[in-house]
């Protein structure tokens, strides 16, 4: 079974690698430069801010505090290109080693990102049973960001950086702990020395293009026919830095942002995030090709991103700020279609109402309508997704149609 997996995989993996031969650019895209700075980068009219995934700008397993130096200052309405690395692949119970791993699965080892093989060459130290999973980039500061203010970020691209990812399930985690993975539990000397004592499960996924150009992952059923689903990229980790010296642990969210893991927020949508520190100090990591709902088995399709923010310091009181009050106290999105209400608790009942209480409070603050009214519009015309049952802090987010409320928005214009 594991040979034709292999060569399956292997066959799924050159077709990826003759879509990527003629697409508009060539994978893998190995990070554009060793240190943060301007950098001039194609497809972009002037320079942009570039930070990379090296051992200066990263965090393993947890998220920039108020003690964090920020890699990079810059002014407000910047452009800011962050090469990810995606965890998945490079850790423990992968072996730490990415050529190695990938190299299993018939990744040639020039379809590596190098950024992923410098970390895990290093020392950097990563505690698998304690730290999170995670590959955080930066923080980045904006210049005059205070707490009170609001950062929004508009989220311009979001690029794969090799044609395959990786979907993991481990013993513990997802949303049937004790039930998957079947089989044998951890072992206790279990190390990237021997990771197949941990007997975990990771799904090698290649990715490669349509007929119409667009990406889909493709897996297969016991008798090795095809299964594919469609490619929606976005990053599951995207935050401020936290009012605290404590360290912060990079798999539950909060009031920060962090691993929200919403999967509605990909390229041409925009979040915001309340500032809690100065500078703001914004990063992103968990990068992802496609995620379902819930991300019952622990992961979604965990893919290395090239992301690209507009970064824009709202202060205190700005009307563009999705409130009444001038602040926020929470994360709120946008799409072209939607509002995006947050809601986060480690009771998944509990992130329901958070997430109902703050679509009340936008529906009431914002668009003027009565608290019971909105709470009856809710009731009849939003609907409340779940958007993660894995990380600790759950997730559910609502989708507020923004064609509804046209009429308000014309006349709230005039």
């Amino acid at each position: 079974m594991k040979i034709k997996n292999y060569i399956f995989c292997f066959s799924l993996l050159t077709a990826s690698l003759s879509a990527v031969a003629a697409s508009p650019y060539k994978m893998p895209l190995q990070p554009l430069a060793d240190k943060p700075g301007l950098l001039k980068i194609k497809g972009f009219g002037g320079r942009v801010f570039y930070v990379p995934s090296s051992l200066s700008t990263i965090k393993w397993g947890y998220l920039p505090n108020a003690s964090d130096i920020p890699v990079l200052t810059v002014p407000s309405g910047a452009t800011v290109v962050f090469d990810t690395v995606s965890h998945e692949g490079i850790i423990e119970d992968q072996g730490r080693n990415p050529v190695q791993y990938f190299g299993s699965h018939g990744v040639p080892s020039r379809m590596v990102l190098n950024d992923a093989i410098a970390i895990t060459q290093s020392n950097l130290p990563h505690d698998f049973a304690k730290d999170g999973p995670h590959i955080v980039t930066g923080p980045v500061a904006i210049q005059g960001a205070e707490p009170g203010d609001v950062l929004k970020i508009d989220i311009l691209a979001v690029t794969p950086r090799v044609p395959y990812g990786v979907i993991s399930n481990r013993h513990g985690k997802g949303a049937l702990p004790g039930e998957f993975p079947e089989g044998a539990k951890p072992e206790s000397d279990a190390s990237s020395a021997d990771p197949t004592k941990f007997h975990n499960v990771s799904v090698f996924t290649p990715i490669r293009r349509t007929a119409r150009g667009q990406w889909e992952g493709v897996l297969k059923n016991q008798h090795g026919a095809e299964v594919t689903f469609p490619t929606a990229p976005f990053m599951g980790v995207m935050g401020v830095a936290a009012d605290t010296n404590e360290l912060v642990h990079s798999v539950p969210p909060g009031v920060f942002g962090g691993n929200m893991d919403v999967k509605d927020l990909g390229a041409g949508t925009t979040v915001y995030l309340p500032v809690f520190v100065s500078g703001a100090n914004f990063y992103t990591g968990d990068p992802h090709m496609s995620q379902g709902n819930g991300e019952v088995a622990l992961t979604a399709l965990e893919h290395s991103m090239r992301a690209t923010f507009r970064l824009t310091l709202l202060k205190k009181g700005d009307a563009r700020i999705p409130s009444s009050s001038g602040t926020l106290v929470k994360p709120f999105g946008e799409t072209k279609e939607y509002w995006i209400a947050i809601g986060l608790h480690p009771d998944l009942n509990e992130a329901m109402k958070d997430a109902v209480r703050e679509s009340v409070r936008f529906l009431s603050e914002v668009l003027g309508m009565d608290r019971a009214v909105a709470y009856a519009y809710l009731s009849a015309a939003t609907d409340f997704n779940v958007s993660q049952v894995v990380d600790r802090t759950k997730g559910i987010h609502s989708l507020i149609r923004k064609s509804d409320f046209k009429k308000v928005r014309a006349s709230a214009r005039h």
